[in-house]
């Protein structure tokens, strides 16, 4: 099964001089939740901007469904969503105004629209504000309104940056609920978080980026045999610790 994101020997930064990242390689697939875990500083959101296009690799390449972003810009861009963990939103316009905004830029049937966007709002208890202006909404709902216009779209490829922070239980437990039925529809996620035990449970494959290298990948099980834990000691969070305490010096596991 073709990969929907393909990275390959990808090193890249802001200064080719001194790169942030050093040879990632990895791939996510149709129906997939990945969680990309590392420390304040390990290369996670400059990772990031590379795969959205927003920085050019120093060396190797990103493909989205095959095609790098020179080949085919608008597939590229077309088949992804992202969702920052600062919400950006247009602070005179409304809930609704930004939900169609995005359903015109993918070009969506309006039935669909409508069907979407209605149970967005209602899965997110967000219809009662469906006419505030983003100004006026707090942090929290401007975060709610970035993941509804991500889930509106329903590309190929969902890209998550801390989605937790500023949300309420029940909006995180409509995020996650949401995420597990496009992965299902066959979307991919490939989501950075900081809260391990909610990677854990939601996550099919882990990708711990340490120091902008990557230093172990794969499932929970072949995690922990990265960081060396003992059979029935599987924790994504006591892997970690011990992956990136030690240096990761385990080593990479592909």
């Amino acid at each position: 099964m073709e990969p929907v994101l393909h990275v390959h020997h990808l090193t890249g930064g802001y200064s080719p001089r001194k790169p942030v990242l050093h040879d990632l390689s990895f791939e996510v697939h149709p129906g997939e939740m990945i969680g990309l875990i590392g420390l304040n500083g390990a290369g996670k959101s400059t990772a990031i901007k590379h795969i959205l296009g927003l920085m050019q690799p120093h060396k190797g390449e990103v493909r989205i469904q095959g095609h790098t972003l020179q080949e085919q810009p608008e597939h590229y861009r077309s088949a992804l969503a992202f969702v920052p963990e600062t919400p950006l939103l247009f602070d005179e316009l409304t809930v609704e105004e930004h939900l169609r905004l995005t359903g015109m830029a993918y070009g969506m049937d309006e039935t669909l629209y409508k069907e979407r966007t209605e149970n967005l709002l209602d899965d997110f208890y967000m219809t009662g504000k469906r006419s505030a202006f983003a100004a006026h909404l707090s942090k929290g709902m401007r975060q709610k309104v970035m993941i509804m216009n991500a889930l509106l779209a329903r590309p190929a490829l969902y890209i998550i940056d801390e989605p937790f922070l500023g949300l309420d239980p029940l909006g995180i437990r409509s995020l996650l609920d949401q995420l597990v039925e496009v992965t299902r529809q066959g979307s991919s996620v490939f989501m950075s978080s900081h809260i391990l035990s909610t990677v854990e449970s939601y996550c099919h494959r882990f990708i711990v980026l340490h120091q902008g290298r990557i230093i172990a990948q794969g499932t929970l099980a072949e995690v922990c045999v990265a960081a060396g834990l003992e059979k029935g000691r599987e924790s994504l969070e006591e892997a970690f610790y011990r992956l990136v305490a030690d240096g990761g010096s385990h080593g990479p596991v592909s």
